[in-house]
């Protein structure tokens, strides 16, 4: 295995020298995930408490962040419990409005201990303003990070647009309205937020979702996830209906059963649809092929990327992956992975060379891409090579720092509405 050196983080270690944000007292509300398991909040968290400001957190609680409160890093964390994984319209009602109430609760508990001056939301949902907007009529600052584009994600989600479709476009539209500054995932983002939000060009910060290369461990590979076989397929993200591993299953289904090919895939995650495609993987005759480990721990995620041979994204082609940055390719790329992925705009702009391209939602091109590079170790390690270098040097968290710490100054100074 080829040594991994030390990744310098010149960006973070300025900011600790400055503290160009000493003094700020900052509230981040996310919804669907847990701290410090969602990585780029928790990256965001720890870069304001580098630049010197005082970070409280509001989130759901979860499988192994049961806790109500504690403090990390420096963070101070609120959490507070949810319904089970939403489903329909009184499901998805139920949970949002649960989510509100413990939101706003929370958020004058931090009011009256550690206070704060600035409210960051994170979506989805885009109902989070409703906990800001009391706020802002003391002149509190308002920070959207748009994480998904929700109208889009619902159409992904249920395949109709709809009553519900158009409320969550009046709703993205207030939240737009509503914040003074917006954060954006990438380019694609920043778009939306200036032409269907209409916020101005000087109040939108491209703050990209990069992995700390500090934080990630590069493994020796462990033979053991490959179960005996001669090839590993690695996938690591959320199981959900819209994360297309529907489609990444019949892919396996081709290389093993039609092409009788000797190839284990190891799928990390958890989410509403793993048991569900666990029967599906079953009902393909896949069982001994795929491993599903469920939400992992850090150490065993990074085993298991350190493992794989090739790894996959199997996001299907539509208006809302087509526009979104998905964090599972900057991590196979930081663990010098080839990658293999229907072709999108954001992803191929995140991965270039670092990936294969299959046609829109075609499994069988999808196989016919993982088998090219699983033939071809010479192309796949100079494509992990590519990828490696590219988070080196553009997409690692260090090169977001600068934006970040650039968004809060802009709200800063920036006069309340």
């Amino acid at each position: 295995m080829k040594e991994i050196l030390p990744v310098q983080t010149p960006r973070m270690n300025a900011v600790r020298q400055t503290l160009p944000l000493s003094g700020r007292r900052i509230l981040i509300i996310v919804e669907n995930l847990p701290l410090p398991f969602d990585r780029r909040v928790w990256h965001e968290c720890r870069t304001l408490r580098a630049a010197g400001a005082e970070v409280s957190v509001i989130c759901p609680t979860g499988k192994g962040y049961g806790a109500r409160y504690e403090e990390i890093d420096g963070v101070h964390i609120y959490r507070h419990s949810l319904p089970l994984d939403a489903s329909g319209a009184l499901g998805y009602l139920l949970e949002y409005g649960m989510a509100l109430f413990h939101e706003m609760r929370l958020a004058l508990k931090v009011a009256r201990r550690q206070g704060f001056d600035t409210i960051q939301a994170c979506n989805p949902p885009d109902l989070i303003f409703l906990v800001a907007l009391p706020f802002k009529l003391f002149g509190k600052r308002f920070i959207f990070d748009h994480h998904d584009i929700n109208p889009e994600l619902y159409e992904a989600k249920f395949g109709r647009r709809g009553f519900f479709w158009r409320l969550m476009v009046l709703f993205e539209r207030w939240t737009f309205r509503t914040a003074d500054v917006v954060i954006s995932t990438n380019e694609s983002y920043r778009e939306i937020a200036m032409e269907r939000g209409g916020v101005a060009a000087e109040d939108v910060f491209i703050v990209r979702s990069g992995p700390d290369l500090s934080r990630l461990v590069v493994t020796a590979p462990n033979p053991d996830w490959h179960n005996g076989r001669a090839h590993m397929v690695g996938y690591v993200g959320v199981m959900g209906d819209q994360e297309g591993i529907d489609l990444l299953l019949e892919a396996a289904r081709i290389i093993v059963q039609d092409r009788g090919r000797d190839v284990q895939f190891v799928l990390v995650g958890g989410g509403p649809a793993l048991q569900g495609l666990r029967t599906l993987a079953d009902d393909l005759g896949l069982q001994d092929h795929v491993t599903f480990t469920g939400r992992a721990p850090d150490a065993e995620l990074f085993e298991v990327l350190s493992s794989a041979d090739v790894c996959v994204n199997p996001d299907r082609v539509n208006p809302m992956n087509d526009k979104s940055t998905m964090n599972k390719i900057m991590e196979y790329m930081a663990f010098s992975k080839p990658i293999v992925q229907f072709d999108v705009t954001e992803g191929r702009h995140s991965a270039g060379r670092a990936s294969l391209y299959a046609a829109a939602n075609d499994t069988s091109d999808m196989a016919n891409k993982i088998l090219e590079l699983l033939d071809d170790p010479a192309l796949a390690a100079e494509m992990g090579a590519f990828g490696r270098n590219r988070v080196e040097t553009e997409l690692n968290w260090d090169h977001q720092v600068d934006a970040l710490v650039d968004a809060y100054r802009r709200v800063i100074v920036k006069k309340p509405l």
